[in-house]
């Protein structure tokens, strides 16, 4: 009898949980897969949800918790819950022996993650390597978790050529397109009246969905663009229903928090969430007049469904977008200007660079027929141009 290949999946967030959900229900149900489940992160902490409950809920099996105390948000904090995440990452690895470490994304948790297998001598496979995102910390981590990783999932032909660009053996790079395109496809969404309940309150004639995370190479973080963003929403949103998700774990993270907080309390017809959850978030996006602020579902969910989206900042700068997707510099002048071409722009045709929703079959076909450890772990530079 063939003993199933042991695919652990780190999870820190509401973000890669929500990309990664039919990656590890397909992997689930694969009989030559075996899925193991390392939560850490923002998962665990109340102020950002405490959606380790949503994963639970979801019928996953967590073999370890791995937490990070996130109550301090300066750099030193942070360098210290990634020392955390490579520490308590390496335990659950020695315990829990998988074939392959599955991560996703550029999180400084993700990439705490990837040196934990590095010294475990365990193979890794990522997700969404090669994009560039230059306003954030984020891009460096993820060209490193590039470095680290043995198998790469690009979400596009132009993020696979720039791994195969760092050296990375072309037969390790599979162009899959976004898991979390996916949701559109599997997931059944709640309409209007299902999605009032779920919420527990009436959406708006108009319906803004807002999301802005910190600028990590911005100074304080982009708290000046906060302010930009939310005096071009003075001007521009009038009677609209605003809802603002919340804050993830990065430097900078508790100014923005407040900040937004402060203004949604002042706002009649606004409502600040820490997390929404995937189907409740998907389905308000879907709804939503306008995506405004600096996540990346903006570029990549958002225009899946047609819907607008006003990209502030450089956060997200050098990401495929697609022409629903509108971006603003980040004052409140051109932020406003945006928001208004979003509302009078009409609802796009769906079409995205990030793939057709079939993402995780691709990558669960991937990992079933990937060569042994030693083969993954005996990586070779390979020379541009040679």
């Amino acid at each position: 009898m063939t003993v199933p290949r042991c695919i652990c999946v780190v999870t820190g967030g509401r973000a890669d949980y929500g990309l990664l959900y039919w990656v590890m229900r397909d992997i689930a149900a694969e009989p030559g897969l075996q899925l193991q489940l390392i939560v850490t992160g923002g998962h665990l902490e109340p102020r950002f949800g405490e959606t380790v409950r949503v994963i639970e809920a979801d019928g996953f099996r967590i073999d370890a918790r791995v937490p990070l105390d996130l109550t301090d948000d300066s750099p030193a904090g942070v360098g210290r819950s990634m020392a955390r995440a490579v520490s308590g990452v390496g335990e659950a690895l020695a315990d829990l022996q998988p074939d392959l470490l599955l991560l996703l994304g550029d999180r400084y948790e993700i990439l705490a993650a990837a040196s934990a297998a590095l010294v475990h001598a365990l193979p890794v496979a990522h997700i969404a390597g090669g994009d560039i995102t230059r306003g954030a910390i984020d891009d460096a981590a993820r060209h490193a978790l590039t470095k680290l990783a043995h198998v790469h999932f690009a979400t596009h032909e132009a993020a696979a050529r720039r791994i195969r660009q760092m050296g990375e053996e072309p037969w390790r790079v599979h162009v899959v397109g976004s898991p979390g395109l996916d949701h559109l496809r599997r997931t059944p969404l709640l309409d209007r009246p299902a999605l009032e309940a779920a919420l527990g309150r009436p959406m708006g004639g108009r319906n803004l969905l807002v999301t802005f995370h910190p600028v990590t190479l911005a100074d304080e973080g982009g708290l000046a663009q906060v302010d930009a963003l939310l005096a071009a929403l003075d001007e521009t949103a009038g009677d609209a229903t605003v809802w603002i998700t919340g804050v993830n774990a990065d430097a900078g993270r508790a100014a923005i928090a407040g900040t937004l907080a402060d203004w949604a309390e002042r706002r009649p017809n606004t409502h600040l969430s820490d997390s929404l959850g995937q189907l409740r978030y998907l389905s308000l996006m879907k709804i939503a007049d306008a995506v405004i602020g600096n996540s990346s579902s903006g570029l990549y969910e958002a225009p899946a469904f047609g819907t607008p989206s006003v990209d502030v900042g450089e956060r997200q700068a050098g990401r495929p977008a697609a022409a629903t997707v509108i971006h603003a510099e980040p004052d409140a002048i051109a932020i406003a200007a945006a928001i208004r071409q979003a509302l009078a722009a009409p609802r796009g045709d769906g079409e995205t660079p990030y793939g057709d929703g079939r993402s995780a079959m691709r990558i669960v076909e991937v990992l079933k027929g990937l060569p042994d450890r030693a083969a993954l772990l005996a990586k070779q530079f390979v020379e541009v141009g040679a």
